[in-house]
């Protein structure tokens, strides 16, 4: 499948997450109606259920009638919080202690890929997860990989490719375990998604650095301000994020892919927050015409 199958730009998007109290067809509508030209789904029991893969997938060609309606490209998110375990955020994992709990990790990634071949998506965003008991580094480590090498061969059968997130608290928290990670799996599918938002949070480096080295594997961008050493996603202009840098320094690799605004926490004001972000970032020169 062609990295270009579509469109060959840098577009700016928005993550179903922060609309978690709409529709997934009125969220659609008012991430086309504020301008955004993508959306990360985020597939969650109120938006596309994944837990009941065949009614998901019945359901994926209407909703890929409402991306094209409103012109959307797509990318697939898996970062629900509670859709597996509704009394534990983010479990199971791909690094939990047990095998059927991995396997459930798996499975519900598995959905998602095959949801995005339907919608027309090409990638599919994921993380590590974090382990339940008291694993050490490596047998983590062993854990995901071997469960990523399963996740592959499917994503490989299905057409489409994984773009990894680093993830404060998890096992693939910084850049130099998704270093780790590249180096051992080395799998032409398994890409990067950066999030602007956990480089400052975790005091990581350089963004400008980071998309400079990860160039070639850069295939979906977080987006979102931050304050240095603090894990909270605040709207454009709340915090100390240089996003005029952050644009250029995608300019300078031609990056040509999604960038997402991730806003999951102003979900109880989801419109003002949307269009001041939109707003906020059309005026930095994120918005290219059609």
């Amino acid at each position: 499948m062609s990295v270009c199958a579509v469109r060959c730009e840098m577009f700016l998007g928005y993550n179903t997450n922060g609309l978690p109290h709409h529709r997934l067809e009125d969220a659609l509508a008012l991430i086309a109606e504020t301008g955004f030209r993508g959306v990360a789904l985020t597939l969650d029991h109120h938006h596309l259920d994944p837990t009941d893969r065949n009614t998901c997938l019945r359901e994926t060609g209407r909703v890929r009638r409402l991306l094209d309606q409103h012109d959307l490209r797509v990318t697939v998110e898996t970062g629900a919080r509670f859709v597996l375990d509704p009394r534990r955020k983010h479990q199971p994992t791909l690094v939990s202690a047990r095998g059927q709990d991995r396997a459930r990790r798996r499975e519900f990634i598995e959905t998602c890929v095959l949801a995005a071949a339907e919608l027309g998506a090409e990638t599919v965003s994921l993380w590590s997860g974090a382990a339940d008991d008291d694993a050490g580094e490596d047998e983590a480590f062993a854990r995901l990989m071997e469960e990523l090498h399963r996740l592959l061969d499917f994503v490989e059968k299905a057409d489409r490719r994984l773009a990894f997130e680093p993830e404060p608290g998890m096992l693939v928290d910084t850049m130099a375990r998704y270093d780790r990670l590249i180096a051992t799996m080395q799998h032409p599918l398994l890409g990067l998604t950066l999030d602007v938002n956990h480089v400052y949070a975790l005091r990581d480096g350089s963004v400008r650095e980071h998309v400079e080295r990860w160039k070639g594997l850069l295939w979906n961008v977080h987006l979102s301000d931050a304050r240095l050493g603090a894990h909270e996603h605040l709207p454009p202009g709340g915090g100390e994020v240089d996003f005029v840098d952050i644009r250029q320094s995608l300019e300078a690799i031609g990056y040509l892919g999604p960038v997402h605004l991730e806003l999951s926490r102003h979900g109880h004001d989801a419109v003002r927050v949307m269009q001041g972000a939109y707003a906020y970032l059309n005026e930095r020169g994120y918005l290219n015409e059609p």
